[in-house]
């Protein structure tokens, strides 16, 4: 039986995958309710996120100060909205939307007579994104709550997808992919950020929630994860960006990981050049 919506099943009831997803809202809620740290730690500071945001991602600081404070918690692994530019009156479909950063960025630039759909499974999330889309004013910005494995999209509805740092989140990459090509139309395009692996894990980080919470246990090999976007019939793949997430962000491992890897021996140097954050294009041929 399906869980009602806001409702987080005891893990001990789930099989592995699911069990998993349910650790990751739970965390996720908690990021979004302020009981949990986000992404900042003791290198990336946390009093000024929108600056990180800037200069470490590449967003543009003028299009972020603009919006509400709340929706930037610095969970992204990338800036994927200049690169999709959307166009006025287009529908954009965001993926794992969180408090609404890339959603109401895609609003400004899609503007009434276009749409943007937000779909994230954390409740807490949901609301938060709500009353920021409401305090800038966009009432062409909604979201709906959903997993990514199965969109609540009308199938070729969209024009554009993007997402941050969220695919890797989930156990079945398969079907988010597959999801993509169903919801877009003919021709549509998406442009994501996201962690890819470029070398195997230590089983340490490998096996931890908190890891893949943190958006690196979750991710596919490079050359999986590709494969698997190109056999949900998506092509056209340019990448855009490529660096080194855990060089570059350090501070956005959990502080309780850092500690668990040290306990085993692990550095947070062992991970360098292992975990990519990459952001690409691809289509849905005509």
């Amino acid at each position: 039986m399906k869980p009602a919506p806001g409702h987080t099943p005891n893990p001990a009831t789930l099989p592995p995958a699911e069990e998993t997803v349910a650790k990751v809202r739970e965390r996720y809620a908690g990021i979004a309710t302020g009981t949990m740290p986000s992404c900042c730690g003791t290198v990336v500071p946390c009093d000024d996120i929108k600056t990180v945001s800037a200069d470490l991602l590449g967003y543009d600081a003028a299009e972020i100060a603009a919006l509400p404070a709340d929706a930037d918690l610095g969970l992204g692994c990338g800036a994927p909205i200049a690169r999709l530019a959307p166009a006025p009156g287009e529908t954009v479909l965001d993926l794992g939307s969180g408090p609404g950063l890339d959603a109401l960025l895609a609003g400004r630039r899609v503007g009434p007579t276009g749409r943007v759909i937000g779909v994230d499974m954390t409740p807490a999330m949901l609301e938060r994104a709500r009353a920021n889309a409401a305090a800038a004013g966009l009432g062409w910005v909604e979201f709906r709550e959903g997993r990514l494995e199965a969109l609540p999209v009308a199938d070729a509805s969209v024009d554009a997808v993007t997402s941050n740092c969220v695919i890797n989140l989930v156990p079945d990459k398969e079907a988010v992919f597959r999801e993509i090509a169903r919801v877009l139309r003919p021709g549509g395009r998406l442009v994501v950020s996201d962690i890819v692996l470029d070398g195997a894990l230590p089983p340490v980080v490998a096996q931890d929630i908190l890891a893949w919470a943190g958006c690196i246990a979750g991710a596919a090999p490079r050359a999986r994860y590709f494969a698997m976007l190109t056999a949900a019939g998506l092509g056209d793949v340019r990448l855009f960006g490529d660096f080194d997430y855990i060089s570059k962000l350090e501070g956005s491992l959990p502080e309780e990981l850092v500690e668990r890897m040290a306990a085993a021996g692990v550095k947070v140097e062992d991970l360098a050049g292992k975990v990519r954050s990459v952001t690409y294009e691809a289509r849905r041929p005509r």
